[in-house]
């Protein structure tokens, strides 16, 4: 068996098919050892480093950084055993049967069989590997010819060349009269009358070529018919030469399909809520004062993702999916929170696998660790696997809410808004209060417009009020 073992490019899950080579973390010549990451790659899913199956020494790199690989095809080669000298090459011994088989040439003119040109088993000639039999004889590719070296017959001798007498200095020839109507106005012509001067024979500087009293006043003064123009900007260039093209590849790709899908395959409906958010900023202040969370960074994103979970329990059939192969309704019992994520590379969407057995805390420390990996780029196709409800917070980007289009699979997904100071009316008169807006797109099929309403009525009770809901809910 060879000691030089050739890597594949593995399944790097749910059946992806090719990966782009995004950056090599070993070079030839390297000592790498058993499941160290030697390189990173970027699916349609995300970038995720490869360890090597075995340890050794790199010995071949088979494709740089950027080129896109196929699942199953060999990225790299490593000398599983270094320390047995110089790899010798793998070359099996020829069979009796080939060795049989081989014609003795005559002996003028012989060439020694198995030589380049000579005999082979079967009538062939013995060629290299990789290379036919040379051809009788080469051919040219033809001359493409041009005007400037197009043949010319020569019947007689060249007659002696006439040398031109010196001629006199160019004199400009007078200007054109202009046959078609000329453009002017009425005062202009008044004008040209008056001076005695010919339209026709001005070149205007007016629109669409039209005379100006400028140019009549000119052409009256100096007896110029065609009055120096003022040099002209380079005309705008639209071509390639000013644009970017940037391949639709990898993260941004699948998003796009995805997103495609999803909206001619559920009809969308968007609900919207505004909601006092300022109980819940001052129940996020108490949060980061307690110990338990000392470490830990929270966000309003923390008590939003708390209150989905919670609307949840009160209302599953928000947290389902819509199976066409089998003509059902699926409701799930466990909660997968997705967390849209922008990052270099495109939109993801990770999720907090079985979120509604966090508790408060817990939940706290796997949004921290989802967005951490997300930024990071390390994010791995199973954090985004097996999705059932997702949040995008549009509000860390300065926008007031939008209209969220679902993750395939999903039925419900809500945006969550900026939170900003604004008028409001609370407790009979008007202060300045936090506030934000949600917006809940949801699946038609499968939500209504009284369930959805419900669903999003009671995130925003939870948001109003988070220390009285949570005593109330749970």
């Amino acid at each position: 068996m060879s000691r030089i073992k050739e890597f594949n490019l593995p399944d790097l899950g749910e059946g992806l098919t090719e990966g782009e080579i995004l950056a090599w973390l070993v070079k030839v010549g390297d000592t790498i050892e058993l499941n160290q990451p030697i390189v990173e790659v970027e699916t349609a899913k995300a970038a995720v480093e490869i360890p090597a199956k075995w340890a050794g020494v790199v010995t071949k790199i088979h494709h740089e950084a950027g080129i896109t690989v196929e699942v199953g095809r060999p990225i790299i080669s490593i000398d599983t055993d270094p320390g047995a000298g110089p790899v010798s090459p793998d070359v099996p011994a020829p069979s009796a049967e080939s060795l049989a088989a081989v014609e003795v040439a005559p002996a003028e003119g012989a060439v020694e069989p198995g030589m380049i040109g000579g005999p082979a088993p079967g009538g062939r000639t013995a060629v290299l590997v990789g290379y036919g039999p040379r051809e009788a004889s080469a051919k040219r590719r033809p001359r493409i010819s041009t005007p400037s070296a197009a043949p010319v017959a020569v019947t007689a001798p060249a007659a002696p060349a006439v040398v031109a007498a010196p001629s006199a200095p160019a004199v400009p020839p007078p200007a054109p009269v202009r046959s078609g109507p000329v453009l002017a106005k009425p005062p202009v012509r008044k004008l040209a009358r008056d001076l005695g001067v010919d339209l026709a024979v001005i070149n205007g500087t007016g629109p669409l070529g039209s005379v100006t009293r400028e140019d009549v006043h000119q052409a009256a003064a100096g007896g110029a018919t065609q009055p120096a123009t003022a040099p002209t900007a380079p005309a705008a260039v639209f071509d390639a030469s000013r644009e970017q093209r940037i391949p639709i590849k990898g993260v941004r790709k699948l998003t796009a399909e995805n997103m495609v899908a999803s909206a001619f395959t559920a009809p969308h409906v968007t609900e919207f809520l505004t909601v006092d958010v300022t109980r819940s900023m001052k129940a996020l202040e108490k949060l980061k004062a307690r110990r338990e969370f000392a470490e830990l960074r929270i966000s309003p994103l923390l008590l939003v993702a708390k209150a989905v979970l919670l609307a949840v329990e009160r209302h599953p059939m928000v947290n389902s999916a819509w199976s066409a192969a089998t003509n059902e309704i699926v409701v799930k019992e466990y909660v997968n929170l997705g967390i849209a994520a922008a990052t270099e590379r495109g939109l993801i969407v990770p999720n907090v696998k079985d979120a509604g057995r966090l508790s408060l805390r817990e939940l706290a420390e796997a949004l921290n660790g989802l967005v951490r990996t997300a930024k990071a780029g390390k994010t791995s196709p199973a954090d985004m696997a097996h999705g059932t409800l997702s949040i995008t917070n549009v509000g860390v980007f300065g926008i007031d809410t939008g209209t969220p289009i679902l993750p395939p699979g999903e039925s419900a997904i809500l945006a969550f808004g900026a939170i900003r100071p604004t008028p409001w009316v609370h407790k009979g008169k008007i202060k300045v209060r936090q506030v934000t807006t949600l917006g809940l797109s949801f699946d038609h099929r499968i939500i209504d417009g009284e369930l959805g309403s419900k669903f999003l009525r009671d995130i925003g009770d939870f948001l109003g009020d988070p220390e009285a809901a949570i005593l109330a809910w749970t």
